[in-house]
């Protein structure tokens, strides 16, 4: 941390009050994942709102953190501006989060992190989003373009744990595109169906060649 703050920010970004940064980095990385919620930050680290969003902008700059926006077509229940931040490395949120040892339920959180990553890699983009409406239903990540329908995306540890609640609840608001489960223990993709919602299960490498695919389909 002392070497990211002394080579990266001082050199590139006109920052005061290290120890406030640092600790911003640390909690950003102990919540990585969630709802990103600037005043809860602000407070804890002792600056203003205004100073931590400056922060996750040098984060963003730097690819420490992992803004993912929401997807939203201006639903009056979706959640329009609230960010999701994920931090750029699985072995400082688990350091960060005190999990020494992993346990299976700390799995997940890391996978989803592991699958963002790959995504941002092999895209090579930042329009990455998410979906949530205000009753609380979720999906992992959306890659919507204007002109095509968008894509949803469930990270599961295990396919076993797969519960399609939530992407039937975004199916209901957009029945066009492609729906996806990526897990670890998919050996090779699989269609299942719920009702109406077919969802493919596949393991990440035929996720990104995919989603892949699909990009170079419509470019």
């Amino acid at each position: 941390m002392d070497a990211y703050w002394a080579r990266d920010i001082l050199e590139l970004f006109r920052l005061e009050r290290r120890q406030s940064f640092q600790r911003f980095v640390e909690l950003m990385l102990a919540a990585s994942g969630g709802l990103f919620e600037a005043t809860r930050f602000a407070r804890e680290c002792e600056v203003s709102r205004t100073t931590i969003t400056n922060y996750l902008a040098v984060l963003e700059a730097t690819f420490v953190a992992h803004v993912i926006r929401p997807f939203s077509t201006r639903r009056a229940t979706e959640i329009l501006a609230a960010p999701r931040v994920f931090g750029f490395d699985t072995g400082f949120v688990a350091y960060y989060r005190g999990w020494h040892p992993l346990r299976r339920e700390d799995l997940g959180t890391l996978w989803e992190h592991f699958v963002l990553n790959e995504l941002h890699a092999s895209l090579q983009t930042r329009g990455i989003r998410y979906w949530r409406d205000k009753q609380g239903h979720e999906v992992d990540f959306v890659l919507a373009r204007r002109v095509s329908a968008p894509v949803a995306i469930e990270c599961k540890w295990s396919a076993r744990d797969f519960d399609p609640a939530n992407l039937k609840v975004f199916r209901g608001h957009y029945p066009r595109g492609e729906t996806f489960v990526v897990a670890q223990d998919a050996d090779q993709p699989v269609t299942r169906t719920f009702g109406d919602l077919a969802v493919t299960v596949l393991g990440l490498g035929d996720l990104v060649q995919r989603v892949q695919q699909a990009r170079a389909g419509r470019a």
